[in-house]
């Protein structure tokens, strides 16, 4: 009889030890589903980020101050400054740059955490030689080192909203405000990067000194140009080999990943050329999101370029990855002011950029002059 009792009594522990298995089991699979399930619409998936939701809904929609990093707005003082954008918000800042900003797209972009940047670049051809096994070494040449600045400003927006706007729960501050960053940051640096003197602001590309020297005895940061052949013009007869011209100007290195570079009214002038067989230059894409082609290389639309004019340097071929460098720091920082044009609230943004050639073997220019 006891024996029996011990029996039904270790049945009923083992039966509570499943039980509890399988309330362990469902939990894990309930945690899992959660994990999976897609959220419903309009609610935003993932974890939510401290720092993104109260910069948002702290500092940008009530101005409370406290819990947002803060950042100096000047090299000289930090006394005064503004506050950091969070990395969502700035790589979707960044993101609608890249694809708005053509110049952006194709140069060399690179973050640094101080106000300036510095390159150094050697000059003066390969330092190197050959030798046998056991045969001795002589000594090569010094090379020659150029230091590489990019002069940089200050570039800033100031979008602003209504109290009312931001206090709507349905407003998407964070969107909002990235893309009127954005597009105001666009429309400046895109026109520094091509023609800004460099004072307070990068220098563009088609401001630094122009010769139709070779690369072997061109002086070092001047740009090489290739004449298209008339005054303001193309050349009457056979135009498109001055674009040919261009194009093998770049050393065969640089060719790779080269571009063309130039306004809408000077491609229309081009997509008119044809060959001798009738068959035109310019070749539309033929899949999404592949750049259209001349003379198989990308045609990079960039407004900012001048039209064909009298010496004008209208059309930029080359590599901007190797030969245009933009650097900037990694924060946006800004600066919520809801005294100054009440009732509305600016946000004054602010962004340290800077740019110039890097390397001026690697970009060429057209230009339109006889010789």
């Amino acid at each position: 009889m006891t024996d029996m009792l011990e029996a039904s009594l270790e049945l009923v522990a083992q039966g509570e030890r499943i039980e509890g298995l399988a309330g362990e089991i469902a939990a894990l699979k309930g945690a899992l589903l959660a994990q999976q399930r897609p959220a419903l619409d309009g609610v935003k998936g993932g974890a939510v980020d401290p720092a993104r939701a109260q910069f948002v809904e702290r500092y940008l929609r009530q101005g409370l101050e406290a819990g947002v990093e803060l950042k100096s707005f000047s090299g000289a003082s930090g006394a005064a400054g503004g506050y950091a954008v969070p990395r969502e918000i700035d790589q979707l800042i960044d993101a609608t740059l890249k694809s708005v900003s053509p110049i952006r797209g194709i140069a060399n972009v690179v973050r640094t955490g101080t106000a300036g940047y510095r390159k150094l670049v050697t000059s003066g051809g390969i330092v190197s030689g050959w030798a046998s096994e056991t045969g001795a070494r002589a000594e090569t040449g010094t090379p020659s080192f150029n230091e590489i600045v990019p002069p940089s400003g200050e570039l800033f927006a100031n979008p602003a909203a209504s109290q009312a706007m931001l206090d709507d729960a349905q407003f998407d501050v964070e969107s909002w405000l990235a893309s009127e960053i954005a597009r105001e940051f666009a429309a400046a640096e895109g026109a520094a990067f091509v023609n800004g003197n460099g004072t307070s602001k990068p220098k563009g590309f088609l401001t630094y000194t122009t010769t139709n020297e070779a690369d072997s005895v061109r002086a070092f940061g001047s740009l090489q140009y290739v004449a298209s052949g008339a005054a303001g013009a193309f050349a009457a007869s056979n135009p498109q080999d001055r674009l040919i011209d261009l194009v093998q100007s770049l050393r065969a290195p640089y060719r790779q990943g080269a571009s063309f570079v130039m306004n809408s009214s000077t491609l229309a002038v081009i997509r008119k050329m044809k060959t001798s067989d009738g068959a035109f230059l310019w070749q539309p894409s033929m899949a999404a999101g592949q750049p259209a082609t001349l003379l198989g290389y990308r045609v990079v639309e960039a407004e900012d370029m001048p039209d064909i004019a009298a010496n004008s340097l209208s059309i930029a071929f080359g590599n901007f990855q190797a030969g245009y460098v933009i650097a900037e720091r990694q924060e946006t920082s800004i600066l919520r002011d809801p005294f100054s044009n009440k009732p509305f609230v600016h946000f004054y943004a602010v962004k340290r950029i800077g740019g110039g050639v890097a390397n001026s073997e690697a970009i060429k220019l057209m230009k339109f002059a006889a010789s």
